[in-house]
């Protein structure tokens, strides 16, 4: 039996670059992943190929799990890899902007690499976690990164300072469009070719990293806003709790993180005002 934690992605920054003529939209993206807040991928090899999902939020799931995808398509380019029944703790909110159903994805990919050492020179899982969403490369990585293009190349960052966070979703529904729908609010200008990747900016340090999340923000929060204005709400409970030095919406939203000294006090402050969200304190 292989585990994997399946960790929530966090955008620390997010800019949207432009829309292609194909009709995808370009990223830069700083994006870490959230050690205490993660589902829980098990994999038991050479079983019968399938998924199951329990959890808190195993129900919320629409439509086929991106790991049955991610399943059926390596059964069908690679029949001779071992794959094996998937068990998924389903414990990170569906459709939350924090990765959750490509964390899982990338946990699967690693794991299946790990079972597969004779053969998974012959796979290129990046190609493959990138065929099954943008968020599926970093994940399958799963460590921080800078992502440009469409989410498919990844500039490791083993130095990001980590920081002290409270990820916070008032688990209001939102649709399963939900990262379409803010997509369509929003106004970017048309390119016709990728912008080359400019230098990363200084992450010497917290104070700097913190610096460069206040410039550059996520550019996805105003219309993800305009469509769910629960996230407001989210941000404003954020800045108003004692301590706060930053916060903002990860990735299409709607889960929204604050920067804390304490984000252990911040998270019991928050959780006690509002027992009906899900509240979760993690190191990023």
């Amino acid at each position: 039996m292989i585990l994997e934690r399946a960790r929530a992605k966090v955008n620390l920054t997010l800019r949207v670059l432009g829309r292609r003529t194909d009709g995808y939209h370009e990223i830069d993206s700083l994006i870490a992943f959230a050690g205490d807040a993660f589902d829980l991928l098990s994999l038991d090899p050479g079983a019968p190929t399938g998924v199951t999902v329990s959890g808190p939020f195993a129900g919320h799931i629409v439509g086929e799990n991106i790991v049955a995808t991610a399943l059926r398509r390596l059964a069908e380019m690679a029949p001779e890899l071992t794959l094996g029944a998937v068990q998924i703790d389903k414990r990170l909110p569906v459709a939350a902007g924090i990765g959750g159903g490509s964390a899982n994805a990338g946990a699967l990919l690693r794991a299946l690499a790990a079972t597969n050492l004779d053969n998974a020179a012959d796979i290129d899982w990046l190609e493959l976690a990138a065929s099954l969403g943008a968020d599926v490369p970093v994940c399958f990585v799963g460590q921080p990164c800078r992502v440009t293009g469409l989410g498919e190349r990844l500039e490791p960052l083993p130095r990001l300072p980590s920081l002290n966070a409270v990820l916070v979703n008032s688990l209001a529904k939102v649709p399963a469009d939900k990262t379409a729908r803010v997509f369509r609010q929003l106004t970017a200008p048309a390119m016709s070719e990728s912008i080359p990747v400019t230098p990363a900016p200084g992450l010497e340090n917290s104070e700097a990293l913190l610096k460069t999340m206040s410039e550059i923000g996520n550019d996805l929060e105003p219309p993800a806003r305009r469509a769910f204005p629960e996230i407001a709400d989210v941000l404003d409970t954020l800045h108003a709790t004692n301590g706060c030095r930053f916060a903002a919406m990860s990735g299409a939203g709607p889960t929204c993180f604050g920067i804390f000294d304490d984000h252990q006090e911040a998270a019991a402050n928050i959780a006690s005002r509002h027992p009906d969200w899900w509240v979760q304190p993690s190191r990023i």
